[in-house]
């Protein structure tokens, strides 16, 4: 499959409130609690919020709203001529493995490494249900060697975790993630924090007042 799956079937209400973006403090934790059910991940990122749990013993589930926060143009993704080579040595599927795709997001031998099974059934479920979905590069061998994934609402993409196992590889599903986003007429990619590698690749940061506005423009964007 190379583009996005069907439409998302619905996700209920969730059980749970989040906070008015009035009431945020101004670090960028905003709420801690609730659950992982679909209707809650869903009102959440429509809230301009997203998961991760803190690094305690517990992983009390967290979530999260930086400021500034890390958002990619899709105008202006820089595609360099290695970029555009790599991605010729590689095929480039859509939806066909999104639980392999997490689980090399959260190998535990990666710095940083955050996700946890919970969350893993969490968004299997979502991508079941057509909300969540992942992008995956495939070396010439048929081998999984990159990919990344994250969670559809009409015109937003909330970016969640990228991996490579082979130079390169992350890269070539970005770009093809861009495309795919331009392709449906969507206007937001959330990057979540704004890191060395992916301001590199064109992404840059706003404020959080300007992230909700854009956000809010994105979900007007009804879904192709």
């Amino acid at each position: 499959m190379t583009a996005w799956s069907s439409r998302p079937q619905p996700v209920g209400e969730s059980a749970w409130e989040f906070p008015p973006p009035a009431t945020w403090p101004g670090h960028d934790m905003v709420a801690t609690g609730a659950d992982l059910e679909p209707g809650t991940l869903i009102a959440a990122y429509r809230r301009g919020l997203f998961p991760m749990p803190l690094a305690t013993p517990r992983r009390a589930c967290a979530w999260w709203s930086p400021d500034p926060r890390g958002i990619l143009p899709l105008d202006d993704l820089r595609v360099t001529r290695s970029m555009r080579q790599s991605a010729r040595r590689f095929e480039v599927r859509v939806d066909t493995c999104f639980v392999d795709v997490m689980r090399a997001c959260g190998d535990p031998a990666r710095d940083g490494a955050w996700i946890t099974d919970e969350f893993i059934t969490a968004f299997a479920s979502l991508h079941a249900l057509g909300w969540a979905h992942s992008v995956e590069v495939f070396d010439q061998g048929g081998k999984l060697a990159g990919g990344l994934y994250g969670v559809r609402v009409n015109g937003l993409f909330a970016g969640e975790s990228m991996f490579h196992l082979q130079r390169d590889t992350s890269k070539v599903a970005l770009m093809r993630l861009v495309e795919l986003m331009r392709g449906s007429r969507m206007a937001l990619l959330d990057v979540q924090w704004l890191t060395d590698h992916l301001e590199s690749l064109g992404a840059i940061e706003v404020s959080r007042e300007e992230y909700l506005r854009r956000l809010a423009e994105a979900l007007e964007t009804a879904a192709p």
